[in-house]
């Protein structure tokens, strides 16, 4: 029987998995200057940002996939909704096609 390890995935914490085609390299970059501190503002952390190899199965239009941890999932919410972040959110469209999806562990 499979345990969970739950020191990889601390209990209670929360995940935002952006996938990314970007249009506009400058744009991105600009954003990806400026979301970090947003993030950090709310506890959230950067896990992992990469660029697609292959995919597997189906059909997955992303080149890009970015991963941030956040203490839970209220703060990943009110990161996403708050000021700073939504400031940065008309670049981001300007910049890229992303999907954003919140998982709680």
């Amino acid at each position: 029987m499979a345990t969970e390890n739950t020191t990889d995935h601390p209990s209670g914490a929360a995940y935002v998995v952006a996938h990314i085609a970007v249009r506009d390299e400058a744009k991105w970059a600009e954003y990806r200057g400026k979301v970090g501190a947003t993030v950090a503002a709310w506890g959230g952390e950067l896990m992992m940002r990469g660029t697609r190899k292959a995919v597997l199965y189906g059909e997955h239009p992303y080149t890009d996939v970015v991963l941030l941890r956040f203490p839970d999932a209220q703060a990943a919410s009110d990161w996403h909704d708050s000021p700073d972040y939504q400031a940065l959110v008309g670049l981001r469209t300007e910049a890229a096609d992303a999907v954003l999806v919140s998982y709680e562990s």
